[in-house]
Parts: C-alpha cells; sequence; structure tokens
C-alpha cells in the first residue's frame, strides 16, 4: 500500500502537555461511547508513555492535533488476546478528538497512511479490534483496506477483530 502522494498526517509521541487536550477528546461524546472513563484512560495513556508494547501518539494534520492513535505489539504483552495472530503483527486504535471533524475521511486516510509506514519498517500484519456497534468505524476501516476475520472478546468486550495484510 504505497503512498502516491506525500504524507498529509504527521505522527508523534504523546506529551505530557497533550493531556488536556486528550482529555477534552475523551469526554466528547462520539469518543466517550467508545471509551473508558476519561481520567482512567489518561492514566493508561501515561503509563503506556513509559511501555514497551504499546506507543501512544498524536495525529497532526497541518500543525494541528486532530486524532490520538496507539499502536501496539500483541506478542509483547503477557497474555494478550491476539497473540495467536503471525510475529510481526501490530494493532492500532484510533479516535478522531474533534467532533467536527468525524465523517469526512479523516479515519481511514489516517489509518491507511499509518499502516503504510508500519509495513514499510516491517510490519507483516496490523490488526484492529472495533466494537460491533461501532458501524462508522468498521466502514473506515474497510476502506482502508481491512477485512473482518472473527469475532472476539477482549477486557473491553467483543471485538470485531479485522486484519490488513503487508500486500
Amino acid at each position: 500500500m504505497p503512498l502516491d502522494h506525500a504524507p498529509r498526517y504527521h505522527f508523534r509521541d504523546v506529551r505530557r502537555e497533550d493531556f488536556p487536550l486528550l482529555g477534552r477528546w475523551l469526554a466528547e461524546p462520539h469518543v466517550a461511547k467508545w471509551w473508558g472513563e476519561s481520567a482512567k484512560e489518561l492514566a493508561g495513556i501515561e503509563e503506556a508513555m513509559t511501555s514497551v508494547e504499546t506507543r501512544p501518539l498524536i495525529v497532526e494534520l497541518d500543525g494541528m492535533p486532530i486524532a490520538y492513535l496507539q499502536c501496539y505489539d500483541p506478542h509483547l504483552e503477557e497474555d494478550h488476546p491476539y497473540q495467536d495472530q503471525p510475529p510481526g503483527t501490530l494493532g492500532i486504535d484510533i479516535s478522531i478528538g474533534d467532533p467536527d471533524l468525524t465523517g469526512m475521511g479523516h479515519g481511514s486516510a489516517i489509518i491507511s497512511q499509518f499502516c503504510a509506514e508500519l509495513f514499510a519498517t516491517g510490519a507483516a500484519r496490523i490488526v484492529i479490534d472495533p466494537d460491533p456497534e461501532n458501524a462508522q468505524a468498521i466502514r473506515a476501516y474497510e476502506k482502508a483496506g481491512f477485512r473482518f476475520l472473527d469475532t472476539r472478546h477482549s477486557i473491553y468486550g467483543p471485538a470485531h477483530f479485522m486484519v490488513l495484510d503487508k500486500a
């Protein structure tokens, strides 16, 4: 999935000064519906900032933060339910922060660009696991090339488990 144009989005590591913005995003109804309680999620992001298995990122468009993205290696997490996936598999999660930016194609475009970058650096498969009721996210992931593999149950509940393999 090579990029046929200059990358549109910039991915950078989350910094402590991002926490007020992340807290606002997590409180937005379109995000809160799918994520847990804001303070708990922020604590998880803070913990991930120093972990080896998860990398929390801010997605910027023209220098403006627009989304939260995290990438993780299920093989580095003890008892992760996705360890049955092939070596080189990485998982991702994404949320567009500002509700005015949803439904505009940013989700699938961000995922397409990010996955192309992950494949270019050696990833063999990317997985994503939206809630089965999150039809908007599922459509965005399908648009980015993901296909449904099966229904799973994670610590967060049921998951519409989707995969994208390196072409």
